[in-house]
């Protein structure tokens, strides 16, 4: 199988059997996306939900946020991790989405990296979700899964796994395979052990094709 088929496989069944997927964090506005995602750093999808609710609402605007103390944030979100540092990261980037950017959210890679607490894969991820930008935010789960299945061969950054994707995916899929892969990896490609016979690109995966 070529890696040219191997993609056109894939993408074919996600296209068919998850047609709209989406993130699987809770919010209203772009800005508490943001917030979320931050928070979501090396912690679950879950238990951010479970926070945020109480954080959107004490802070509805970059400028609410703006003018808080670490220590208020701190109480809102101490049951996520390292909640220390995520409470002066949310600070410390509405500060910065008001004074540099007007309170607006930048559409731009860059501007959004220039925010604490944004990595490429957080601005990735606000350029997919908020402006369907063909952005591909690579997480732990979408460098394994892609590596496993065959879509990358043996990358070794998130980068360079970033680049090979979007060298050879659709660009009007990319935004929407970011979370297919996200997805897949999380319930059904898990790390510790795949459910190889519950997937539904096993014929496809270079890993399963092997045995």
């Amino acid at each position: 199988m070529t890696s040219r088929q191997r993609y056109e496989g894939i993408l074919s069944w996600f296209q068919e059997n998850m047609p709209s997927p989406q993130t699987e964090l809770n919010y209203d506005t772009p800005f508490h996306l943001l917030l979320a995602v931050i928070l979501s750093a090396q912690c679950t999808d879950k238990r951010i939900n479970i926070v945020t609710p109480a954080l959107f609402d004490a802070y509805p605007e970059p400028r609410d946020l703006a003018v808080a103390s670490v220590d208020e944030v701190f109480e809102y979100i101490k049951s996520v991790t390292f909640p220390n540092n995520k409470a002066r990261h949310l600070v410390n980037a509405a500060r910065i989405i008001v004074d540099e950017f007007g309170g607006e959210l930048p559409a731009d890679i860059d501007k959004l990296m220039k925010l604490p607490g944004v990595g490429r894969k957080t601005a990735n991820v606000m350029l997919s979700v908020v402006w369907n930008k063909a952005a591909m935010a690579v997480d732990t789960h979408v460098f394994r899964v892609s590596n496993r299945i065959g879509l990358t061969d043996n990358s070794k950054t998130p980068l360079e796994t970033e680049k090979t994707l979007v060298a050879n995916i659709p660009e009007n899929l990319i935004a929407q395979a970011h979370h297919w892969l996200i997805l897949h990896g999380r319930y059904v490609c898990t790390a510790r052990k795949p459910n190889c016979l519950e997937c539904g690109i096993r014929q496809f995966c270079k890993t399963y094709t092997k045995r």
